[in-house]
């Protein structure tokens, strides 16, 4: 399990309870080792333009994700999972769009200092 994985995790929905949902990893964090994700998502209407990415079946890594259909990579719904909630790896996407993500990412949290 590395930076770039999807995998299915158990994330904590609105009612308290937890449910296992797809992810990206975009960082491994120090010490404990927990993960950065976002969500993956196949509302594709929920896009935040600009932002988020959506990856389709035409897309060259697409098969590599393990995703089944076209889905939503959304930076806009970010979570920290426990190592602990991983159920397992069902994909990757290529290093150039885990890359391109982070960096959309990065400039968005950069953007907010004065």
């Amino acid at each position: 399990m590395k930076e770039g994985d999807l995998i299915l995790a158990a994330l904590p929905q609105a009612d308290g309870q937890f449910k296992n949902r797809p992810v990206l990893i975009l960082r491994v964090l120090p010490r404990y080792r927990d993960l950065l994700v976002c969500g993956i998502s196949t509302q594709l209407h929920q896009q935040v333009v600009g932002f988020d990415e959506i990856i389709t079946i035409r897309d060259k890594d697409f098969a590599a994700t393990g995703l089944i259909q076209n889905s939503l990579i959304r930076l806009s719904f970010l979570s920290l999972v426990p190592r602990r909630r991983v159920i397992g790896t069902i994909g990757s996407v290529t290093t150039e769009r885990h890359y391109r993500l982070l960096t959309t990412l990065s400039a968005y949290l950069l953007s907010a200092i004065p």
